[in-house]
């Protein structure tokens, strides 16, 4: 038995031929468009345009959103989506997944909350690749804490006046809408409503952030509202609701980036495994250390239990018994155990790991990202808390 990328996912029931061909076709579709490519960009710092196209002609845009707007949802379930973001770790640029499936975070709220029309004009160019949507809640003085944000909005006859900045944005420099969360009313959650931005609105201004620890190839933007006049019917949901617009996206985006991290995991320890067979140290293979062996049998424990997490989780999602407690700690799990495996493939993998142009010297640079982003560590822990009533 060989050590892999595919021999360590644990066998899954629930997984159909569909979804084994759907693996296949993703992997085919990111071996010939984006793999090649990938390091090239991100030393670039900047995706082709063309890749959006691409990529909804081959179904990943659409995946899980009404064929109304031009997605794909009839027998689409929990796996479909896992795979995608398992087989999206292959690729070992986060910077691509991240930019390319920003619309995952910021279209929910406008298929969910918008009113029709709204909806028909936003969703399917974005699922065709045409135009993006960004997700912009995070501002300089409040990240994690939602209810903190500070961006106002004043209704004004028929419009919202909005006034602030976000920051840390994801695809921001290159997002058609931002879909927003700003403060209506008093303080606390209770005070945010949830607002959908065009960009080329008077008053939007945006700066590239490109001083990244990882994700290079991934637009990072700061957005500026200066009395930026929005109609009402861009209101996503009620007013002063729109934490709960908010919140009803944050569970589907933890199970997407626990999907990649389990899958960067086994990246990582595919990697160290394929070195360590090759290399040659005091007479003998790396692999046949003791020392070595008992890292990489470490790697394949935390690499198994989480993956079994994960499929536990995902299953109890698809008979409709959501966790909100169950997510949060899955997410913990799961960047822990990259973190973990990134850190012990370049032990075993030695200088080479440090050198750019290599799978698991980017894993490395962007775990912090991955445990930060859509919640973090503490944030997490604190949520699964509540959750039981702690």
């Amino acid at each position: 038995m060989s050590i892999d990328f595919d021999s360590l996912r644990l066998g899954n029931d629930y997984l159909t031929e569909e979804h084994i061909e759907w693996r296949y076709q993703v992997r085919r579709f990111f071996d010939k468009e984006i793999i090649p490519y990938a390091d090239d960009w991100d030393e670039a710092g900047e995706i082709p345009d063309e890749l959006w196209t691409k990529a909804a002609a081959m179904g990943i845009l659409g995946l899980g959103y009404s064929e109304e707007y031009g997605g794909t949802n009839e027998g689409i379930d929990i796996w479909h989506k896992n795979i995608l973001n398992e087989e999206m770790a292959r690729i070992a640029v986060g910077g691509v997944g991240a930019s390319l499936m920003v619309h995952n975070i910021g279209l929910p709220p406008v298929v969910n909350f918008a009113q029709e029309h709204i909806k028909q004009q936003v969703a399917p160019a974005v699922i065709d690749g045409s135009k993006n949507i960004s997700l912009a809640i995070t501002e300089p003085g409040a990240g994690s804490d939602v209810a903190q944000l500070s961006t106002m909005a004043r209704l004004d006859g028929d419009h919202y006046v909005v006034n602030g900045s976000k920051t840390y944005i994801t695809g921001g420099m290159r997002a058609n809408w931002f879909t927003t969360a700003v403060r209506t009313g008093g303080e606390g959650a209770g005070g945010v409503s949830t607002l959908l931005i065009p960009a080329d609105a008077e008053g939007v201004s945006r700066t590239q952030l490109d001083k990244k620890q990882g994700w290079w190839c991934s637009d990072t933007a700061t957005i500026y509202f200066d009395d930026v006049r929005v109609p009402v019917d861009h209101l996503l949901g009620q007013e002063n609701q729109g934490f709960k617009v908010i919140m009803n996206n944050f569970n589907s985006e933890r199970m997407a980036m626990s999907a990649a991290m389990d899958g960067a995991a086994r990246v990582c320890l595919e990697d160290a495994v394929a070195w360590a067979q090759q290399r040659k140290t005091f007479g003998k293979r790396l692999a046949d250390h003791q020392v070595i062996r008992h890292k990489i049998a470490e790697m394949m424990r935390h690499i198994y239990a989480t993956h079994g997490y994960l499929v536990t989780v995902s299953r109890q999602i698809e008979l409709g018994n959501e966790d909100a407690a169950a997510i949060a700690l899955l997410k913990v799990q799961c960047s822990q155990t990259m973190e973990y495996c990134a850190r012990e493939a370049m032990q075993i993998m030695g200088g080479i790991s440090y050198m750019r142009g290599n799978r698991v010297e980017r894993m490395y640079r962007e775990v912090r990202v991955n445990a930060i982003g859509g919640g973090s560590e503490e944030i997490m822990r604190d949520l699964a808390a509540r959750q039981v009533g702690l």
